[in-house]
């Protein structure tokens, strides 16, 4: 899964990405990837569209 790295300023691919959910507006929850760039190690997150 491709995301953005705002420390390298750069799109790479995340490492160790994983399904997870947070809240968002209105009570309802969002879907998102979390993972860990493979340059430098920060935590990277993308945020996915709905499921229908």
């Amino acid at each position: 899964m491709e995301a953005y790295c705002v420390k390298c300023k750069a799109k790479r691919e995340m490492k160790d990405a994983k399904d997870t959910t947070f809240k968002a507006k209105g009570g309802k929850t969002r879907n998102a990837m979390k993972g860990v760039c493979p340059e430098c190690g920060t935590t990277m997150f993308r945020i996915m569209p709905n499921k229908k």
